[in-house]
């Protein structure tokens, strides 16, 4: 009989660990927005973009590369900032960012400012078996603004200044220049090595943020008792998944600020992953439980 129950327990820990695991594997969404120029404005990437844009795409990359998260691309941020005509004015509000993140399907909207960009010289008498030379000091500040942007809210879940100094010295420091050739001529320079521990820092703060915001996918359509959910398995969906829908309400609006303070919900049913469409960028579920599941309703962990 205790043999009975340690192989049932072992058998329960087994399938726990699983449903876990499956639901460790799903990636949460992120949308950078291009970062305001806030610096003097003549420095140029090697694509002939400033500071602003730079920093931005250099951010995309990386948290592309990090494999943690399903980032979207810029291109589909600017062609809904052009849709929904927010994009004239060249700057994006916390509640636009919001706004475009429920329509792109996001939980986290990543605005910044780039604050300094550039290169500080100086010089320092110095001499060498007594000859009079001149020690030269090249120095490379970045600092960047950044906020983070809950989209269901449209609460800023943080803000902060990233700031980051370099230095060099020696008796020959070559002349800094106020636009690159290539990649390469930036990663070597000192206001690229500044640029790229910004970024890193930026991840770090991301990561942290990541880790407390909930999943969420969103009903694209409903057939019948078939519902069709995104993300798929290119965001960790996998067969077998059981989530739960609910039906966004009426939305409350804090009269002080008229921003939106979420949805009056209601549950709507528990539906389970059979298969995926789309190159895996949606996913096909069989209704488990529940009626009145549409489209638009909200997709959470079970």
């Amino acid at each position: 009989m205790r043999s009975t129950r340690v192989i049932s327990g072992i058998v329960f820990s087994v399938i726990l660990f699983a449903g876990l695991s499956s639901f460790a594997q799903l990636k949460k969404r992120v949308a950078v927005f291009t970062f305001e120029d806030k610096s003097e404005r003549s420095w140029r990437w090697w694509d002939g973009k400033g500071p602003g844009d730079g920093m931005a795409d250099m951010l995309t990359t990386e948290l592309v590369k990090s494999g943690k998260y399903t980032v979207i691309e810029r291109q589909e941020i600017a062609r809904i900032l052009e849709e929904q005509r927010m994009g004239q004015s060249g700057l994006v509000t916390p509640q636009s960012a919001a706004q475009i993140g429920k329509l792109l399907g996001v939980e986290l909207a990543i605005m910044g400012a780039v604050t300094e960009f550039g290169y500080a010289r100086g010089s320092t008498g110095g001499r060498i078996r007594g000859i009079g030379v001149g020690v030269q000091k090249q120095e490379a500040t970045v600092a960047v603004d950044v906020r983070f942007v809950n989209t269901t809210t449209g609460e800023i879940l943080m803000a902060d200044n990233v700031r980051k100094n370099l230095t060099r010295s020696g008796v020959s420091v070559s002349t800094p220049q106020a636009s690159f050739r290539d990649r390469s001529d930036f990663d070597n320079s000192l206001v690229g090595k500044a640029t790229r521990e910004s970024i890193e820092s930026i991840m770090e703060m991301i990561d942290k943020q990541m880790t407390d915001l909930p999943w969420e996918g969103k009903v694209l359509t409903v057939q019948g008792t078939t519902v069709f959910i995104k993300p798929g398995s290119d965001a960790g969906v996998s067969m077998g998944d059981v989530f739960v829908v609910y039906s966004p309400g009426e939305e409350l609006i804090d009269p002080d600020t008229g921003m939106s303070l979420g949805s009056i919900e209601s549950k709507a049913g528990t539906i389970e992953v059979t298969g995926f469409v789309s190159g895996g960028k949606a996913a096909r579920a069989v209704v488990k439980s529940g009626s009145g599941i549409k489209q638009g309703d909200l997709v959470r962990l079970k």
